[in-house]
C-alpha cells in the first residue's frame, strides 16, 4: 500500500513539473537567449582583444625587424672600419632583437589560430541565435494562438471573466430588456382598454355625460355655427 502511495506521489510530482515546464517554457526560452546572447558578446570582445593584442604583436614584429636590419648595416659598416668591439656589440643586440622577433612571431601565430577559431564560433553562434530567435517568435505566436483557441483560459485569471462569460451577459441582457420592453407594451395596451379614462369614453359614447372626444358632426356643426355668427 504504501509502496503504492509513494507511487502515486511520485507520479503526481511528476505530472506536475511537466504542467510547469509547458507553462514557462517560452520565459525559460527567453531567459536562454539571453544567456546565450550574453556568451556571445563576451565571444565578440574576446575576439576583439585577440586582433587588437594581434595588431600590436605585428607592430612590435615590424619595429624589431626595422631595428635588426639596422643595426646589421651599421655592424657591416663597423667591421669594415676594423672596429670588431663595436660590431660584436651589434651582433649582441640583433640577437637579443632576434629573440624577440621570434616571440613576436610565436605570439602572432598564436593569435592568428585562436583569431580565426573565435571568428568561427562567432559566426556560428551568431546564426544559432538567429535561428533561435525565430523559432521563438514563431513558438510565441502559436501558443498565443492556441490559448486563444481554448477561450483563454490559461490566459486568465481565476477572479477575471473570459470572453465567453462577457457575451452570455450580453445574451440574458438583451433577453432581459426584450422582456422588459414586452412587458411595457403590454401594460401599455392594459391601461388603454381598462383605464379610467377608456370607460369615461364609453359611457360618453353611449350618451351618459358630455363628449370627452369631438366628433366630424361636433366639428362640422361648431363650423356651420361659426359661420351663422359671421353673416
Amino acid at each position: 500500500m504504501f509502496k503504492t502511495v509513494f507511487t502515486l506521489f511520485r507520479g503526481s510530482v511528476a505530472v506536475a513539473e511537466e504542467a510547469l515546464e509547458d507553462r514557462t517554457a517560452l520565459l525559460i526560452l527567453d531567459q536562454q537567449m539571453r544567456d546565450t546572447a550574453a556568451s556571445l558578446d563576451r565571444s565578440k570582445r574576446a575576439l576583439a582583444l585577440a586582433i587588437a593584442q594581434d595588431q600590436q604583436e605585428g607592430r612590435r614584429l615590424e619595429a624589431t625587424n626595422a631595428r635588426i636590419a639596422d643595426l646589421e648595416v651599421r655592424a657591416g659598416a663597423a667591421l669594415e672600419g676594423g672596429r670588431e668591439d663595436l660590431a660584436r656589440d651589434a651582433a649582441e643586440a640583433i640577437a637579443g632583437l632576434e629573440a624577440d622577433r621570434d616571440a613576436a612571431m610565436t605570439a602572432r601565430a598564436l593569435f592568428a589560430s585562436e583569431i580565426t577559431r573565435l571568428k568561427r564560433f562567432v559566426t556560428g553562434a551568431e546564426a544559432r541565435i538567429t535561428e533561435l530567435d525565430r523559432g521563438r517568435r514563431i513558438a510565441r505566436a502559436a501558443e498565443a494562438v492556441r490559448v486563444a483557441r481554448r477561450g483563454g483560459f490559461e490566459a486568465t485569471r481565476p477572479y477575471e471573466t473570459t470572453l465567453s462569460e462577457a457575451e452570455a451577459t450580453l445574451k440574458r441582457l438583451r433577453e432581459r430588456q426584450t422582456e422588459c420592453q414586452a412587458a411595457d407594451e403590454a401594460l401599455l395596451e392594459l391601461d388603454a382598454v381598462n383605464g379610467p379614462l377608456s370607460v369615461a369614453e364609453k359611457l360618453s359614447e353611449q350618451g351618459f355625460g358630455p363628449r370627452i372626444k369631438s366628433t366630424a358632426d361636433d366639428v362640422l356643426a361648431r363650423l356651420k355655427a361659426r359661420r351663422t355668427q359671421t353673416t
